[in-house]
């Protein structure tokens, strides 16, 4: 290779074809298209022209409207490939799924893991199959009416595979502390080529497998002094990258930040949306009554959910008693469909004792109820894989390592999970669950004959994103469009106001029957005149349960516990 100055160095290879393996001395190459025997293998040439794509008319789309499903291409399915994974695209498209969010697909050692280790951010692991499967399953998707974006991590890389120092020390900074280990250099010395190594990699997805977005992974373990930060440098090249198509980018910040989803006439970043935990919190402690750990600031009461449906984040710069600090900013300024809302993701799922999904922990009624609030509340839903049927496959966190550094992980695993009450004993009474073992990944593969075998959850999944989609007040998601009341201890009830009085009420009760008499709550009364009918009931023998009885009655108001309802009006005197 010759040396072409400021420390790069090319060679023209002419017999170099598509398929042909290569390396740069005994390295891989760390901006490899496809590395087909793993991180430490040789690189193989890929041309993504090759690709028959049939989406030409495909324009993309925005947060507004949608609804997210979190997927892990591995456990996705028995198979775990992406061709597998492409045949069940219809079954999603009838479920009223509009964007898949992918869990990181840069490749990684080893047989199975998160991804959240990726060592080759260009190349798609092979475990899922060639890179153009990978396209094939994203023509497939939009082909569907269902849009992908990836998680990307910009945060770190692996420990096993990284190769970047080989290359040059300046792709890495000891000025930070990062928590996953080195922190990455964009802005001291000779850190221009490792912002262009990272905003190239943001394009090249959208451009190469003409993915929706990003969603970038703990952004406040992104660390940058320059006049223009990374993450918005990174969203302005995936907007030039999408040559027209609207693309979604999507943050998870653990403080919090709402500056990363401001516009930047606002003074902020310029992304779509960030992942709010502060739902998924209080949506925890309501339904299994456990508020340790990070859980601690969060009472899970009707108050906290009635502010989360007005203003999104709880915590926009209160004192935060777990952190010891102040959580948040203010976030006033943006739309309620830039809140990524969730009572389940990877991460949540896998930080219990065996990994079991929340409908596992809480009564059916209450994990209705709260399904119904999540997929009618004015942000933007998403479910993890398998929600939508109640799964009983667990997500648990699996990582294939040498053993070194697997018994650094499991212990590492095991001090995290430490921070809760419940845990602590979980270990010495009952034995850890090891990440490494390849049973703990294929216990995680879902089960797709669960779908019929869970009938009614999955019915009132898809009933509820319909009416989400087609009601006209639940599908505007406007700002100061909805307002609520506590009725008591565990019930509440939000009102969404429509044009000309056709508002919808969602009454919801996570404790005991609920008589209001009287009831002093100009939320719960009618538009002039009409009266209330129930338009939904999570009580719907078709999801199991005992029936729907309308709650405003001649003894006033009787609320059904463990239970949500949906209300609109009905005219009753035209000329009221």
């Amino acid at each position: 290779m010759e040396r072409e100055g400021d420390g790069y160095f090319s060679a023209l290879v002419p017999d170099a074809t598509a398929g042909s393996r290569y390396r740069f001395g005994d390295l891989p190459d760390p901006a490899s298209r496809f590395q087909p025997e793993g991180p430490h293998g040789p690189s193989e040439i890929v041309d993504p022209s090759l690709f028959a794509w049939t989406d030409g008319n495909w324009r993309g789309g925005t947060l507004a409207g949608k609804i997210l499903y979190e997927m892990h291409v591995g456990t996705f399915t028995r198979e775990g490939t992406w061709t597998a994974a492409a045949h069940e695209l219809p079954e999603l498209g009838k479920a009223g799924i509009t964007v898949i969010e992918l869990m990181p697909v840069a490749d990684f050692p080893g047989r199975f893991g998160w991804g959240y280790d990726g060592v080759g951010l260009y190349a798609p692991v092979s475990l899922y199959g060639q890179p153009d499967d990978f396209r094939a399953f994203v023509n497939a998707a939009h082909n569907q009416g269902i849009a992908v974006i990836l998680d990307v991590v910009y945060n770190h890389i692996g420990p096993d595979g990284n190769y970047l120092k080989e290359f040059s020390p300046r792709y890495f900074t000891d000025r930070y502390d990062n928590e996953w280990g080195e922190a990455i250099n964009f802005d001291g010395p000779n850190s221009g080529p490792v912002r262009e190594f990272f905003l190239t990699n943001a394009a090249y997805w959208i451009d190469e497998f003409h993915l929706d977005g990003l969603r970038l992974d703990a952004t406040q373990q992104i660390f940058d002094g320059s006049e223009t930060h990374i993450v918005s440098a990174i969203a302005a090249r995936v907007r030039e990258a999408a040559r027209g198509r609207a693309t979604i980018i999507v943050a998870e910040n653990e403080p919090q930040d709402a500056r990363l989803a401001q516009s930047k006439e606002q003074g902020g970043y310029g992304l779509d949306g960030l992942w709010n935990d502060d739902f998924h919190h209080t949506a925890v402690v309501a339904m299994t009554g456990r508020n340790e750990a990070y859980y601690t600031d969060y009472k899970g009461s009707p108050q906290e959910f009635i502010s989360a449906a007005k203003y999104g984040f709880l915590f926009q710069g209160q004192r935060y008693k777990w952190q010891k600090q102040r959580r948040g900013k203010p976030a006033w300024a943006l739309h309620p469909a830039q809140f990524v809302t969730f009572i389940q993701n990877h991460d949540q799922v896998a930080n219990s004792a065996r990994g079991e999904r929340i409908h596992m922990q809480t009564t059916p009624g209450r994990f209705k109820a709260m399904t119904a609030l999540l997929l009618l509340s004015p942000g933007t839903p998403m479910l993890f894989q398998g929600e939508e049927f109640c799964s009983s496959a667990p997500f648990l966190f699996f990582a294939d390592h040498k053993p070194e550094l697997s018994r650094r992980v499991r212990e590492g695993r095991a001090k995290f999970l430490a921070q809760f009450r419940s845990l602590s004993s979980f270990d010495s009474q009952c034995g850890f669950i090891d990440p490494s073992s390849v049973s703990t990944y294929e216990q995680c593969k879902l089960d797709f004959s669960e779908r019929e075998r869970h009938a009614g959850y999955y019915q009132l999944h898809k009933d509820l994103i319909r009416l989400r989609n087609q009601d006209p007040v639940f599908r505007s998601q406007r700002r100061s469009g909805i307002d609520g009341a506590v009725l008591g201890a565990e019930a509440f009830v939000l009102r969404y106001f429509g044009g000309g009085g056709d508002d919808r009420l969602l009454l919801v009760n996570f404790g005991l029957d609920l008589h209001l008499d009287p009831a002093p709550e100009p939320l719960l009364a009618p538009p002039q005149g009409s009266r209330w009918a129930v338009l939904w009931s999570s009580e719907d023998p078709r999801y199991g349960g005992s029936g729907i009885v309308s709650p405003d009655t001649d003894d006033n108001w009787r609320i059904t516990g463990h239970a949500a309802m949906v209300l609109r009006p009905v005219v009753t005197d035209p000329n009221a």
